[in-house]
């Protein structure tokens, strides 16, 4: 009597589905150039904009250049406009049938998510280098150490994928890509009731809590105090070590809160 014995099912790693996942939103990226130019262009635009137009306004106290005060801000607000992007993209990967195809196949669920955060991650590291340096040829320069400098960046790679989680949540919850895009550009007016422009000082009374205690203004200002030493302390009232802390403190809340909730969301998706 012949035994039939059921196919033995393989099922990949969660780190080498992850790693082909990432991949292939890369390449979508890449293959799309049109997203590089115009994106570089207009975050240039929106920078010379608040440099040479608003700038000539805008006072900052204790000896800081509004240049200086403004592109810390506006690299770190920067993760957010790159990752908008991904709410959308999430969006077309289910309306697609993407996501389907992925789970006729022997790979964790999970990667899809760790993938898509991985890869977006990555593609918000090359926006920062490149709005740091048109930052450096509008006039910024740095008033710390090095090491501060690079520890900067590396915070600003932290927040990107902090908030990825979110755009993440929000791409599966939208149903459609322009859904997606609407909801993730509710996240845009935290940028400007934040530090990342304007000192929250300048803003009226009743604004102030919400603004001093908002995560986009604590990881504005550790960004701020990494490159602008001293007089970004005395600036802000605390020291950098005190806002690094806020900031990945805030960092890691918003990774508890969305990674959950999209993995929720995915499943039931």
């Amino acid at each position: 009597m012949a035994v039939v014995t059921a196919p033995i099912t393989r099922t990949t790693s969660i780190g080498t589905s992850t790693l082909q996942i990432a991949r292939r939103a890369i390449l979508r990226y890449m293959r799309t150039p049109q997203m590089i130019v115009l994106g570089t262009i207009q975050g240039a635009m929106f920078l010379l904009i608040f440099r040479y137009v608003f700038g000539g306004a805008i006072q900052i106290q204790g000896g800081i250049s509004y240049v200086d005060f403004l592109v810390p801000g506006f690299i770190t607000t920067g993760v957010l406009f790159s990752g908008m992007g991904a709410a959308t993209v999430v969006a077309e990967d289910l309306e697609q049938g993407f996501v389907d195809r992925l789970r006729s196949l022997p790979v964790p669920r999970a990667s899809f998510l760790t993938g898509r955060a991985l890869a977006d991650t990555a593609w918000n590291t090359w926006g920062l280098i490149v709005t740091a340096a048109i930052g450096f040829a509008v006039g910024f320069r740095i008033h710390g150490s090095v090491a501060e400098a690079f520890a900067a960046l590396g915070l600003c790679v932290v927040f990107g994928f902090a908030f990825e989680w979110l755009f993440i949540m929000l791409g599966l919850i939208a149903g459609t890509p322009q859904a997606a895009q609407g909801m993730a550009l509710l996240v845009f007016p935290f940028t400007f009731i934040s530090s990342a422009y304007v000192p929250v000082s300048s803003m009226p009374g009743w604004l102030q809590g919400f603004a001093s205690h908002q995560p986009i203004t604590y990881m504005v200002n550790a960004v701020r105090a990494l490159t602008q030493g001293p007089a970004a302390e005395a600036l802000i009232g605390h020291s950098t070590g005190y806002l690094v802390t806020g900031s990945l403190l805030w960092s890691l809340g918003l990774v508890v809160v969305f990674a959950p909730l999209a993995a929720l969301r995915y499943r039931r998706s």
